[in-house]
């Protein structure tokens, strides 16, 4: 079970991850996307979207910092391990309630706002309720590691960090993991889990970028005639004549006379 659990697990996760992405982008092309509910509501967006993601942007870089920078880097260039958590645990506190208020707001917006409720998907639920146990988890290590030293204080750096970079140096070491609190044991296994979903969530956008916006043609916007009194455009029926035909069609009928 701790071969599984450690070892073979995370590699099936990050096999369909990679081929998920593949099949995704070959057969769904135009699924790639965040299917945006802006036009149905802004306001809670407004304050819930950029929480949520500027908080994800920290986490992130915290989490780089933590798993795949080694901790003898830091000792190297004079940051202390107590500077070093200090540091992630203030840093790691105020990022982690950005993000959870953000994500509280996001659902909860999702859930009272009619269209994008029935915009929600089975799998956008799925997404949600794995990447909120995954976010709890995260805190909850933070403070009972960092702030209360429940089980006694644990350095994650030393023992869930070498595991998680021996699985991409194809080395991997589950007993360097098998010895770490429950809850960083299942943060990790909880982010594999999100890991393996990515692919055929929303989440696929994060490796998106607008490039084709910078070259694209302007896209031209032509008026049409306003109705008489109303000043609100229509739809006209048929093909409009132009004023070389009107001009011809006088002529020819001999109502109006034309001088050249």
């Amino acid at each position: 079970m701790k071969t599984f659990l450690w070892v073979i697990f995370p590699y099936i996760c990050l096999a369909i991850f990679v081929v998920g992405h593949i099949w995704r982008y070959q057969y769904d092309k135009f699924g790639w996307t965040t299917r945006s509910s802006q036009l149905y509501e802004s306001k809670l967006l407004r304050w819930g979207s950029p929480l949520f993601h500027f908080g994800i942007l920290g986490v992130l870089v915290g989490h780089f910092m933590g798993l795949v920078v080694p901790q003898r880097w830091t000792d190297a260039i004079g940051i202390s391990r107590d500077m070093y958590h200090t540091f992630a645990l203030v840093g790691g506190l105020i990022t982690g309630a950005m993000v959870l208020a953000g994500m509280i707001i996001l659902i909860y917006r999702r859930r009272v706002t009619g269209p994008v409720f029935s915009a929600t998907t089975k799998m956008d639920k799925l997404m949600y309720l794995v990447l909120a146990i995954v976010i709890v988890l995260g805190i909850w290590n933070t403070v009972a590691s960092g702030v209360f030293h429940l089980g006694g204080h644990y350095n994650y750096r030393d023992g869930v960090s070498p595991w998680f970079r021996s699985i991409f140096m194809l080395q991997p070491d589950a007993d360097l993991i098998a010895t770490a609190p429950l809850g960083f044991q299942l943060h990790a296994l909880s982010a594999f889990v999100l890991v393996a979903l990515w692919p055929f969530t929303r989440l696929v956008h994060v490796f998106s970028a607008p490039i084709g916006y910078f070259t694209r043609p302007y896209i031209v916007y032509r008026s049409r005639a306003r109705r008489p009194g109303t000043g609100i455009s229509g739809p006209q029926r048929g093909w409009e004549r132009s004023e070389l035909q009107s001009s011809g069609s006088r002529r020819r009928t001999g109502s109006t006379s034309v001088r050249r």
